[in-house]
């Protein structure tokens, strides 16, 4: 089928370059043709130049580069939400998510990524709320950075909270051992 619908263009391209005739027929119409009659005074047809557009080279946006002199922070407000203060954070399988209140609102070539403990964590994300799995229980440090590209260039403050898991090997846990049968 694809070969049929090529040689179809092809043919369809083919008498766009060929040379044009113009000719008066026996009843006085003007013809136009693409081959000349037999025993019939001709003329040339000089068709202008077809209109032809180039297409611009897209360029990059300029890189937003920090001003050195100005160390001003992008965003006014960038902190974390959803983490308790004063009690432990319940997540039996370590698993939970925290919410990040940023004003104004992420520019497009920014990003997020948490910094659990002090190190980076998860990959960075346009989305304001981010997702911790598996952290382990016990007191953990947790702040969100702004990307842009691989540069940090904003901070928010840490927040200390505690992770409360269920310890599955408790004796608390375990099923209670089988009553004994009473004897016969």
């Amino acid at each position: 089928m694809r070969p049929l619908l090529i040689c179809l263009l092809l043919s369809l391209a083919l008498p766009a370059s060929a040379q044009i005739y113009k000719y008066t027929d026996a009843n006085g119409n003007t013809v136009f043709t693409d081959q000349p009659p037999e025993g019939q005074a001709t003329q040339n047809v000089e068709l202008p130049k077809t209109n032809s557009v180039s297409m611009p080279v897209p360029s990059l946006p300029a890189a937003t580069t920090p001003d050195p002199v100005s160390n001003a922070a992008p965003y006014s407000t960038l902190q974390l939400t959803g983490i308790p203060d004063d009690e432990a954070l319940r997540a039996n399988n370590g698993t939970f998510s925290v919410g990040v209140d940023i004003q104004p609102r992420l520019a497009s070539n920014h990003r997020l990524r948490l910094l659990l403990d002090g190190k980076p964590y998860g990959q960075p994300s346009n989305v304001p709320r981010l997702q911790v799995s598996n952290a382990d229980r016990g007191e953990h440090s947790l702040a969100v950075e702004v990307l842009s590209g691989e540069q940090s260039i904003q901070q928010s403050a840490t927040a200390t909270f505690t992770v409360q898991r269920v310890n599955t090997s408790s004796p608390a846990l375990r099923p209670p051992p089988p009553k004994p049968k009473p004897a016969p």
